[in-house]
């Protein structure tokens, strides 16, 4: 079960049990654990670290699948939410304990947001997790957030390469979850943020320049001034509470339920969605909804079902969304609202 064939907030409900249920159970294993070390191998040069540091890293990254309270973001509010990260930056900012809606949580995005990293690799951003972690170094708490790609996403050449090697090793790919661990990064909390450090120099020669899936939106870890992951994070956090947002409780039906307490996972999922106005009647009698902002709906895929039940796929072009004469968010305006 994936969000790529629900549209309902019934159908976002189940289909979050189910991720969250197979990711704490994949949580719990000793190939998440070997996974966990070998990305912080490579990503964040940590072959130094002691078991006691691999330990509180792991239930950092595993433990809000199981603990956190899921959200899923409509797909309508992922490019709102993209350009918000895209024009961030908290330098100097100081962010509050309470910034999330929860302690620790899990957003799925089922218009996942890409990633171009340092070599011009495209991943995909379908989950992100966050929870508080002690610091020892500051005797403070920070925000650890990490991303999270879709194994099925087929527009991600990631998951593409990933599928590959998985398909000359059957057992690897049945111990995996659903999701596998692709960034991570940490927000101090109470104190000013300091400034980025300076990415290290890729040479051009060695960058693999992949193209971003057509109509959807990509952050350029290089040009981002925060972590792209920690920069999604935060403006979810934010434009969930504004006035833009609305958050609706998704019902969930009795065997998803079930499957939420055999798994012991948090299952009261809730949909973040544009704001609508209540809905009035034209000259046909069929309700329409207003909204109060403009703003860019970027070209895309719509997935339809014939009359015979057969799935097909239209492309929709860019273009701007609300009613005339109401705020365009664009890039400026959303950074303002996310700080």
């Amino acid at each position: 079960m994936t969000f790529y064939t629900e549209t309902t907030l019934a159908g976002y409900a189940r289909a979050a049990v189910h991720l969250k249920a197979r990711m704490a159970d994949y949580g719990r294993t000793a190939v998440a654990r070997r996974y966990l070390q070998a990305y912080l191998d490579e990503a964040v040069q940590a072959k130094a670290s002691t078991p006691q540091v691999l330990a509180a890293i792991d239930r950092l990254a595993h433990q809000p699948w199981q603990l956190g309270d899921p959200y899923v973001l409509a797909p309508e509010m992922s490019a709102v939410v993209a350009a918000a990260a895209e024009a961030l930056d908290l330098t100097g900012d100081v962010v509050p304990h309470d910034i999330a809606p929860s302690d620790g949580g899990v957003l799925f995005l089922p218009e996942p947001i890409y990633h171009r990293g340092l070599h011009g690799r495209i991943t995909s951003i379908g989950a992100i997790t966050w929870a508080k972690m002690y610091n020892r170094d500051t005797a403070r708490f920070d925000w650890w957030i990490t991303g999270w790609a879709d194994r099925n996403d087929p527009h991600d050449p990631t998951a593409a390469r990933l599928r590959s090697l998985h398909t000359q090793d059957a057992r690897l790919a049945a111990e995996l979850g659903p999701y596998v661990l692709t960034s991570s990064a940490r927000i101090p909390i109470g104190r000013p943020v300091t400034s980025r450090p300076n990415l290290p120099v890729v040479d051009d020669d060695d960058i693999d320049w992949e193209p971003a899936p057509d109509g959807r939106y990509c952050i350029d870890e290089s040009t981002v001034r925060v972590n792209a992951v920690a920069a999604i994070a935060y403006a979810f956090w934010v434009i969930q509470a504004q006035p833009l947002a609305t958050v609706a409780a998704a019902p969930l039906d009795r065997a998803a339920r079930r499957r939420a307490h055999r798994a012991s996972v948090v299952h009261e999922t809730r949909v973040v969605m544009l704001r609508r106005r209540k809905p009035t009647a034209d000259r046909g009698g069929e309700a329409k909804w207003h909204y109060r902002v403009r703003f860019f709906v970027r070209g895309h895929w719509r997935h339809l079902v014939d009359a015979q039940g057969r799935p097909y796929k239209i492309w929709i072009h860019q273009h701007i969304k609300g009613p005339d004469g109401a705020p365009l968010l664009v890039g400026d305006a959303v950074s303002i609202l996310a700080r």
